[in-house]
């Protein structure tokens, strides 16, 4: 009888921490960023995130295109869906579209590790999007299961020292330093903020506001340009 009391209370303690997971989530349903490059508008970059008890799905969708004289000289798409138990990272797949370089990945927890499933990158690159992609490297690998995705919108991720790169699949290693109290500005106002500077395998500074939420990114393409996210709030 104690032993099915306590089985009882292991069960509510934990569906209690994952409960207080959810509600504590401060984003809403969306959350939008313009993207600029140089201060011209290239494009979105867009998340949604659905709760179904203690799941939480995360969507992303990021659309750029550079235009010269009215062309289209670069252009990026990407898709992914994680999926999360609370505070717990489960899965991500994603889908890019790299100027015509491709690439597919899959990711998820299982009993040794973050399995690993990734395909395309036709050649090497070195865009930020795609930094320790080596060609003819393993498809299928295991990475820690402390891992996380890449994906900017998770404040955890500032704890790491490695994270998963939501494109590549490569393991990407960062440090990350505390910056500072900032104002930053969205597009209707003002937010402060804490920014944090990557650097490694990862180069841009992010800032999460007191909320916990991913209010802007600044980094460096492979061009030399500069590529900045405004808030669409």
């Amino acid at each position: 009888m104690k032993r099915c009391l306590i089985l009882v209370l292991m069960v509510m303690g934990c569906g209690s921490a994952a409960a207080q997971a959810a509600e504590d989530f401060p984003y809403a349903t969306s959350h939008v960023f313009a993207a600029f490059r140089n201060g011209e508008k290239i494009g979105t970059h867009t998340l949604s995130f659905q709760q179904v008890g203690n799941t939480r799905a995360v969507s992303t969708s990021i659309d750029f295109a550079v235009k010269v004289l009215g062309l289209t000289m670069y252009r990026y798409m990407h898709r992914g869906q994680e999926v999360w138990n609370g505070n717990t990272f489960e899965s991500i797949s994603t889908q890019t579209d790299d100027n015509g370089t491709k690439y597919a990945l899959k990711a998820k927890q299982a009993p040794d590790g973050v399995a690993v499933v990734r395909d395309g990158g036709t050649a090497p690159r070195t865009s930020m999007n795609d930094v320790g992609f080596q060609q003819g490297s393993a498809k299928q690998f295991t990475l820690p299961a402390d891992t996380v995705p890449s994906t900017h919108w998770n404040l955890g991720q500032v704890r790491q020292s490695a994270m998963l790169n939501s494109q590549n699949g490569s393991l990407a290693k960062v440090r990350i330093t505390p910056m500072g109290r900032e104002t930053i500005t969205t597009a209707n106002g003002t937010l402060q903020a804490s920014r944090y500077n990557y650097s490694g395998d990862v180069l841009m500074d992010q800032w999460f506001d007191d909320r916990g939420r991913w209010v802007k990114s600044v980094f460096k393409a492979s061009d030399g340009s500069t590529i900045e996210y405004i808030l669409q709030e």
